[in-house]
Protein backbone atom coordinates (compact mmCIF):
# COMPACT_ATOMS: atom_id res chain seq x y z
CA UNK A 1 0.00 0.00 0.00
CA UNK A 2 1.36 3.42 -0.92
CA UNK A 3 2.19 6.08 1.66
CA UNK A 4 1.85 9.78 0.81
CA UNK A 5 3.40 12.46 3.01
CA UNK A 6 2.92 16.20 3.36
CA UNK A 7 4.06 19.09 5.53
CA UNK A 8 3.86 22.81 6.11
CA UNK A 9 6.57 25.28 5.04
CA UNK A 10 8.55 25.06 8.30
CA UNK A 11 8.04 21.30 8.68
CA UNK A 12 6.46 21.35 12.14
CA UNK A 13 3.06 20.11 10.92
CA UNK A 14 3.43 16.83 9.07
CA UNK A 15 0.93 14.23 7.94
CA UNK A 16 0.70 11.07 5.93
CA UNK A 17 -1.99 8.91 4.40
CA UNK A 18 -2.06 5.35 3.18
CA UNK A 19 -3.60 4.19 -0.05
CA UNK A 20 -5.19 6.15 -2.82
CA UNK A 21 -6.66 9.61 -2.56
CA UNK A 22 -10.40 9.90 -3.22
CA UNK A 23 -9.94 12.74 -5.73
CA UNK A 24 -7.92 15.84 -6.59
CA UNK A 25 -9.41 19.09 -7.88
CA UNK A 26 -9.20 22.86 -8.18
CA UNK A 27 -11.49 25.13 -6.13
CA UNK A 28 -12.26 28.67 -7.26
CA UNK A 29 -14.48 29.78 -4.36
CA UNK A 30 -13.82 33.10 -2.65
CA UNK A 31 -13.27 31.47 0.75
CA UNK A 32 -10.50 29.18 -0.55
CA UNK A 33 -8.91 32.07 -2.47
CA UNK A 34 -8.79 34.16 0.69
CA UNK A 35 -7.49 31.29 2.82
CA UNK A 36 -4.60 30.63 0.44
CA UNK A 37 -4.05 34.19 -0.85
CA UNK A 38 -4.12 32.78 -4.38
CA UNK A 39 -6.50 32.70 -7.34
CA UNK A 40 -7.25 28.99 -7.02
CA UNK A 41 -6.77 26.31 -4.38
CA UNK A 42 -6.04 22.71 -5.32
CA UNK A 43 -7.06 19.96 -2.92
CA UNK A 44 -6.65 16.25 -2.55
CA UNK A 45 -9.52 14.44 -0.78
CA UNK A 46 -8.33 11.70 1.57
CA UNK A 47 -10.33 9.16 3.57
CA UNK A 48 -10.41 10.35 7.17
CA UNK A 49 -9.48 6.87 8.39
CA UNK A 50 -6.37 6.74 6.15
CA UNK A 51 -4.48 9.81 7.42
CA UNK A 52 -2.67 10.84 10.56
CA UNK A 53 -0.63 13.81 11.72
CA UNK A 54 2.98 12.76 12.37
CA UNK A 55 4.33 16.11 13.58
CA UNK A 56 2.76 18.96 15.51
CA UNK A 57 -1.02 19.14 15.30
CA UNK A 58 -2.29 22.03 13.20
CA UNK A 59 -4.39 24.83 14.61
CA UNK A 60 -7.93 25.33 13.33
CA UNK A 61 -9.75 28.46 12.25
CA UNK A 62 -13.54 28.15 12.00
CA UNK A 63 -14.20 30.01 8.75
CA UNK A 64 -17.94 29.29 8.67
CA UNK A 65 -20.40 27.02 10.43
CA UNK A 66 -19.08 23.45 10.26
CA UNK A 67 -15.87 24.42 8.42
CA UNK A 68 -12.39 24.38 9.87
CA UNK A 69 -9.32 25.63 8.03
CA UNK A 70 -6.26 23.85 9.42
CA UNK A 71 -2.91 25.66 9.44
CA UNK A 72 0.53 25.64 11.04
CA UNK A 73 0.62 27.96 14.04
CA UNK A 74 4.35 28.54 13.52
CA UNK A 75 4.72 29.38 9.80
CA UNK A 76 1.06 29.97 8.91
CA UNK A 77 0.91 27.49 6.04
CA UNK A 78 -2.62 26.36 5.17
CA UNK A 79 -2.76 22.58 5.59
CA UNK A 80 -6.31 21.32 5.10
CA UNK A 81 -10.02 21.98 4.76
CA UNK A 82 -12.03 20.01 7.31
CA UNK A 83 -15.81 20.23 7.12
CA UNK A 84 -18.81 18.59 8.75
CA UNK A 85 -20.32 18.23 5.26
CA UNK A 86 -17.58 15.67 4.48
CA UNK A 87 -17.49 13.45 7.57
CA UNK A 88 -15.58 10.63 5.85
CA UNK A 89 -12.73 12.66 4.37
CA UNK A 90 -10.34 15.58 4.86
CA UNK A 91 -9.09 17.84 2.06
CA UNK A 92 -5.37 18.62 2.05
CA UNK A 93 -3.89 21.44 -0.01
CA UNK A 94 -1.92 19.74 -2.75
CA UNK A 95 0.97 22.17 -2.33
CA UNK A 96 1.72 20.59 1.05
CA UNK A 97 2.44 17.16 -0.46
CA UNK A 98 6.01 15.93 -0.85
CA UNK A 99 5.20 14.89 -4.44
CA UNK A 100 2.22 16.92 -5.68
CA UNK A 101 3.03 15.96 -9.28
CA UNK A 102 1.80 12.45 -8.49
CA UNK A 103 -1.83 13.57 -8.05
CA UNK A 104 -3.04 15.55 -11.06
CA UNK A 105 -6.33 17.46 -10.63
CA UNK A 106 -9.40 15.94 -12.29
CA UNK A 107 -11.95 18.81 -12.16
CA UNK A 108 -12.78 22.39 -11.16
CA UNK A 109 -15.40 23.28 -8.52
CA UNK A 110 -17.07 26.63 -7.82
CA UNK A 111 -16.07 27.57 -11.35
CA UNK A 112 -18.77 30.27 -11.36
CA UNK A 113 -16.67 32.12 -8.77
CA UNK A 114 -13.50 32.01 -10.90
CA UNK A 115 -11.83 35.40 -11.28
CA UNK A 116 -12.62 36.68 -14.78
CA UNK A 117 -9.00 37.48 -15.65
CA UNK A 118 -7.71 34.04 -14.63
CA UNK A 119 -7.50 31.89 -17.76
CA UNK A 120 -7.93 28.14 -17.41
CA UNK A 121 -6.38 26.19 -20.27
CA UNK A 122 -7.35 22.58 -19.63
CA UNK A 123 -10.10 20.17 -20.60
CA UNK A 124 -11.09 19.22 -17.03
CA UNK A 125 -14.79 19.21 -16.10
CA UNK A 126 -16.03 22.51 -14.65
CA UNK A 127 -18.72 22.51 -11.96
CA UNK A 128 -20.63 25.66 -10.98
CA UNK A 129 -20.60 24.69 -7.30
CA UNK A 130 -19.41 21.81 -5.18
CA UNK A 131 -19.57 18.19 -6.31
CA UNK A 132 -21.75 17.55 -3.24
CA UNK A 133 -24.45 19.94 -4.47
Amino acid sequence: MSLTRGRCLCGKVRYEFEGEANWCGHCHCESCRRNTSSVVATFVGVPRTAFRFTGAAPKAFVSSKGVRRLFCSHCGSPIAYDADAYPDEIHFYIGTLENPQDLPPRFHVFYDEKLPWFEVDDDLPRHAGSLAE
